[in-house]
């Protein structure tokens, strides 16, 4: 939300109102609100927004990225443009293992909401295979998207242009009035703007469908599980989550810009930490089903565990590279360590607590379940 409001300033020549943390603010909050009232406006609605925002943002950054390296390979790009080469693809050639475990984890948090299909699987028609196949098409689209527009940035600019920007997010539409010039170059600056929103969107759903489905489970108060009579989402939910967000933001925001990206970083932190347990999850519902074929073992088995020893893996390298404050955007030390360590863990420690005091307060029944297993046939 508040890239989406600093790139609208941005993009409509606003530059006073674009350098005004309050109005900034203040327009990224109203931008919150605006999509928690989607979400809770009907799913349906929700994704037709996505639809739209999908094709504002795609049809811009394929053609910034075509252009780009037409222009690069062919000559016509300016001084210090390289050609891009097979080894930025290769992580085996970063010589930083800080800046590997950065790069990991920045992918971990920019995936985060494209599975928003398989979040919503109950309210998806066909929900049996639809959307597992959108959560495939939605990372291939991810992957052309975020890895083309990279290369065709290092690529125009080079290494040294992409350094002077640093973490400036004007980089892209400066270039894009380069590449595309003054007239079509704006169309990125747009594509950025509702890229931004959709993002703000697909924040709040999954989050609320998550906490939805625990409530549903007896593992967090039932209102959570509520679902408005009238538009038929998680209206409490979603409602908390909007908030939430924005009670988070606002002091993060006002503090420093470091701070909101440290925060940021520790959410990746989390995000890996959940992620890891789906993939350790799904072998064990499934361990029925492994041997019965190749297929199950390795889709179902092998891969999930593998992505959650690598996550796993992450986790634990993020919070030893915290270990030094330098590592963090703000580089200030809190209690020996970064501020997105000491956020991310605080997070989880506070999670734990409310778990038990939840378990011991409420004596609910989710605690006494046995260990579920899938259904037979059902990856049938």
């Amino acid at each position: 939300a508040d890239v989406a409001a600093y790139s609208f300033y941005d993009l409509i020549g606003a530059d006073e109102l674009a350098g005004s943390v309050g109005m900034v603010t203040g327009t990224a909050v109203v931008l919150m609100v605006v999509m928690t009232g989607v979400c809770i406006w009907g799913t349906e609605i929700s994704a037709n927004l996505q639809k739209v925002l999908m094709a504002m943002q795609l049809g811009p950054l394929l053609l910034f990225i075509a252009v780009a390296l037409y222009k690069v390979f062919s000559g016509d790009a300016p001084g210090g443009s390289v050609n891009p080469s097979l080894d930025w693809f290769n992580p085996l050639a970063i010589d930083s293992g800080g800046a590997l475990t950065g790069a990991l984890l920045l992918g971990v948090f920019i995936y985060w909401g494209w599975e928003s299909a398989v979040n919503l699987n109950e309210e998806t028609e066909g929900e049996a295979s639809k959307p597992g196949l959108a959560g495939v098409i939605s990372t291939t689209i991810l992957l052309v998207t975020y890895l083309g527009v990279a290369t065709a940035l290092v690529a125009w600019g080079g290494v040294d242009g992409a350094k002077a920007f640093d973490d400036n997010a004007t980089i892209l539409s400066t270039y894009a009035d380069q590449v595309l010039g003054g007239t079509l170059g704006p169309l990125v600056l747009l594509a950025v703007v509702v890229s931004a929103l959709a993002s703000t969107q697909t924040t709040i759903l999954p989050a609320s469908r998550t906490s939805m489905s625990m409530a549903r489970a007896e593992a967090m108060p039932k209102a959570f599980g509520e679902i408005s009579s009238r538009f038929f989402t998680p209206i409490v939910s979603t409602t908390v989550i909007g908030g939430l967000a924005i009670i988070w933001y606002l002091p993060a925001k006002l503090i420093s810009e470091d701070f909101l990206f440290d925060s940021l970083s520790a959410l990746s932190l989390m995000i890996a930490f959940y992620y890891a347990l789906t993939g350790f999850g799904c072998a064990f519902y499934f361990r029925h089903e492994l041997t019965k074929s190749v297929k199950n073992l390795l889709f179902v088995g092998i891969a999930p565990v593998i992505g959650g020893l690598m996550l796993s893996y992450l986790f634990v390298k993020s919070l030893v590279e915290w270990t030094d404050p330098a590592n963090s955007s703000s580089g200030d030390s809190w209690f020996g360590f970064a501020p997105p360590a000491i956020i991310g863990v605080g997070f989880l420690l506070l999670g734990l607590i409310l778990l038990i005091a939840w378990r011991h307060y409420k004596r609910e029944p989710f605690f006494k379940r046995r260990r579920e297993t899938a259904d037979p046939h059902l990856l049938d």
